[in-house]
């Protein structure tokens, strides 16, 4: 037998990889140190810091992938996974450095991949960090035919004194919202459940929406690098709404002893969560709890500094988060 025979094509897999090689090396900078290929990257660490410190993360896309997959549209999984993992370590104050990424399928599809790593290099490229290597994997018994899994880990790199931890939120605090471009990455397994369950196809045209479903549910997940990183001196905290949604990630910023008191009323929650909920009957504290509402990156600071609405303020309370009327 041929490893082939078993369901993995190492040639076919070379072949996809030499395509995406162009558009790896087209975010590469002169930090990079060697091309990717070796089996390891190496990466310099830029000058002008006195105590530089990194600061790493890693996630996946999720079960939005099993959407992306049905409607065909591929690409924007790459900017949800390089923007999410940008996000992750914005809130602690870090410009992103480079990822790598990993990309496993049960029957390798060269199209697909190239349609994500594109995806991934133009975020990179948006976001000032370099996509320096990673690992491409089939296996057909673990997945699917036409299933595939995507995550990144990603490393940036701040000032010690200049980390953001939240130690420095205090009564009084004013607490700002910025929008969300969707559901972002997060969520989707409820979304999925609410779809088959509403018979509501990907393809559908929703009128009150203005939008094909699918459209609108693979829209990318923003990312907030470059209107927040220059002014994060003047902020306290940074919550990132993901998984968990207000309650799961604002309370993950805050010290003891603080709560964090949201208006509900200071935002409008976008027509596209209102009409999850009304299909999948979700009550509204469940739904603060799963989405972002509307709101994917949350500011904890002194005073306005012109980024997003005000929708909050920190007081003192034993209940981290607490949003009015819910």
């Amino acid at each position: 037998m041929l490893y082939k025979d078993a369901g993995v094509d190492i040639r076919k897999a070379n072949d996809a990889l030499s395509e995406v090689k162009r558009l790896i090396k087209d975010t590469l900078t002169s930090n990079v140190l060697n091309a990717p290929g070796h089996f390891g990257a190496t990466y310099k660490l830029p000058s002008g810091y006195e105590k530089p410190v990194l600061v790493s993360s890693i996630d996946g896309v999720g079960t939005k992938i099993l959407l992306a997959i049905e409607h065909g549209y591929h690409e924007g999984l790459g900017h949800d996974i390089v923007n999410h993992c940008v996000n992750d370590i914005l809130v602690m104050g870090a410009r992103p450095l480079y990822i790598l990424d990993y990309f496993a399928s049960g029957k390798l599809d060269k199209d697909v991949m190239t349609e994500v790593v594109k995806g991934m290099a133009v975020a990179c490229k948006e976001n000032e960090c370099s996509l320096i290597g990673g690992e491409t994997a089939e296996m057909p018994d673990l997945y699917g035919n036409n299933i595939f899994d995507l995550a990144v880990q990603i490393t940036g790199i701040v000032e010690q004194d200049k980390i953001i931890d939240g130690s420095k939120i205090e009564e009084g605090d004013k607490v700002f919202g910025l929008p969300s471009s969707g559901f972002h990455t997060n969520g989707y397994s409820l979304i999925r459940a609410i779809v088959k369950r509403a018979g509501l196809s990907l393809g559908d045209y929703i009128e009150e929406l203005s939008g094909v479903l699918g459209d609108l549910l693979l829209v990318p997940h923003k990312s907030y690098y470059k209107e927040v990183f220059p002014l994060l001196d003047e902020v306290k905290g940074i919550a990132h709404i993901t998984g968990g949604g207000f309650y799961g990630n604002i309370s993950r910023i805050l010290p003891e002893g603080l709560s964090c008191y949201i208006d509900p009323g200071s935002f409008e929650v976008p027509k596209l969560f209102r009409f999850f909920q009304e299909k999948g009957e979700i009550p509204e504290r469940e739904m603060f709890s799963v989405f972002n509402m509307g709101i994917g990156l949350v500011l904890v600071c002194r005073e306005d500094i012109g980024l997003g609405i005000e929708i909050g303020r920190i007081e003192k309370g034993n209940v981290p988060v607490e949003i009015d009327g819910i």
